[in-house]
């Protein structure tokens, strides 16, 4: 009985093996395969490799490639690592913070994607508050007397930012008690009647002076005095008042294309070397020159469109935001002191909408007087404060807070006593291409026995609300 349940279990197994020869003759040459290229390498990692088919094997250039399935993220990571895979605006706002602060700003603010080189944008500044008398006003000229107060003719610089119902503040000028002949503490206050194109301003006094029997007549108001608009009165009876207008103004700048190629020669990458320096350690050194030659275009360039005949076609130049910032503050050598830097902070800070923080960029002079000065309880100065991953040094006033910052761009342009004050809430970043990177095959090619990447991004600076931003100039 046991024989012939061996022989029919045989004859069983061999007709299994007749049914599935092609199988058993697929593992017996795998593992064949196996056995020589362990003899040859001695590597296990290769060995399995080639055992088993989808894996990612070794190339003769050192390089990995799939032999069979789909090519993954997680493939192309472990087959070709770099610098610039993952995050590469986390990694790019890393390199080298301190030496372009204007770029490093723009990039934690967030760019804005321009579907056009050509960037069109529209501004709008707060109505101004204030503007200053242009023809002397005579006590007693125009009065037209009558019932009530005397309506008086008066012309500015800058009629168009008063309307009927505004009251003006005249700065300098005292007005006068109810009897009309008593100079009162106050200045002397207006209130616009009617305003048109041909006879400026008509105006009436609130506590103004009595004239030959004329209660609240204008004093004489002499040419170059401001006068200060403030709130609208209107009467128990109105309904409406005249309209408010703010017409933004519309500005343009181009995207210019910034590049940079970094290579490496094949043999380069083979050769030992004493110290580690890698393609990786180039890309880093190419993104530093590179965002140092932006952060020049994005300060100083001219906006154009420049003609190149040998390539035949335009190249397009971004407009820096020095020329952009609506307010300019000029000091000398001689002047700098405390209160020049209260006056300067009132200025940076006061008749605009911007914020209460904002950044000083210098060249190594300006930061040089500004740290000599004497600080104290109205102007303080505090060693260091981290924002946006840049070290500044911190000036508080009543006015505001500012953050300042040594750079070089300044001194390498010339201009080390000049600097701006940016309000990083109203600096926008327009990016036609985003920071990319693209390997070229100058092996396939036949032109070098390189590898090659090139570095590019297509973006431009603008300012909103330009008075917010301020120039600083030596005289």
């Amino acid at each position: 009985m046991k024989t012939l349940k061996f022989v029919r279990r045989w004859r069983n197994a061999v007709k299994w093996m007749r049914r599935n020869y092609r199988v058993i003759l697929t593992v017996l040459v795998y593992i064949f395969v196996a056995i020589l290229a362990f003899g040859c390498s001695h590597d296990v990692a290769s060995v399995l490799a080639m055992a088993v088919p989808g894996i990612i094997v070794g190339g003769t250039d050192g390089g990995k490639h799939v032999a069979d399935g789909p090519l993954t993220t997680d493939l192309t990571r472990d087959a070709s690592p770099s610098l610039l895979l993952n995050e590469i605006d986390q990694q790019i706002v890393k390199i080298r913070p301190m030496a372009t602060p204007l770029d490093q700003l723009s990039r934690y603010g967030g760019g804005k994607h321009a579907g056009s080189m050509i960037v069109d944008y529209y501004n709008v500044d707060t109505k101004p508050t204030s503007t200053t008398v242009s023809e002397t006003y005579t006590e007693g000229d125009d009065v037209v007397a009558g019932s009530g107060t005397p309506k008086v003719r008066l012309v500015t610089n800058n009629d168009e930012i008063f309307d009927t119902s505004d009251t003006i503040l005249v700065q300098g000028v005292q007005g006068y008690e109810p009897d009309g002949s008593t100079m009162s503490q106050q200045e002397l206050v207006l209130y616009v009647a009617s305003r048109d194109a041909t006879n400026g301003l008509m105006v009436m006094a609130v506590n103004g002076k009595t004239v030959d029997g004329v209660a609240n007549c204008l004093p004489t108001i002499n040419e170059g005095v401001t006068l200060i608009r403030m709130g609208r009165a209107a009467s128990e009876l109105d309904v409406m008042s005249p309209q408010f207008e703010a017409l933004p103004h519309k500005e343009q700048n181009f995207c210019q294309i910034f590049k940079m190629q970094v290579e490496q020669s094949t043999l380069q990458r083979l050769s030992n070397k004493e110290v580690g320096w890698s393609m990786t350690d180039q890309e880093e050194a190419a993104i530093y020159d590179m965002r140092l030659g932006m952060e020049k275009s994005f300060l100083f360039g001219v906006k154009s469109r420049l003609w190149d005949p040998a390539k035949k076609e335009n190249i397009m130049l971004t407009g820096g935001i020095w020329h952009q910032a609506g307010k300019q503050f000029a000091y000398s050598e001689s002047t700098i002191s405390r209160d020049k830097v209260i006056e300067l902070m009132r200025e940076a800070f006061t008749g605009n909408s911007g914020s209460k923080r904002k950044v000083l960029l210098g060249g190594s002079r300006l930061m040089g007087y500004l740290s000599n000065l004497d600080y104290d309880r109205v102007v303080m100065s505090r060693e260091s404060v981290s924002k946006w991953g840049i070290d500044f040094t911190e000036i508080r006033s009543k006015f505001g807070t500012l953050y300042l910052l040594l750079s070089e761009v300044f001194d390498e342009c010339g201009m080390s006593e000049n600097g701006i004050i940016i309000d990083p809430e109203y600096i926008q970043k327009y990016v036609h291409i985003p920071f990319s990177t693209e390997a070229l095959d100058l092996k396939s090619s036949g032109l070098r026995n390189t590898d090659a990447l090139v570095l590019t991004e297509a973006s431009c600076l603008v300012l909103r609300y330009p008075k917010s931003h301020m120039r600083i100039i030596r005289r």
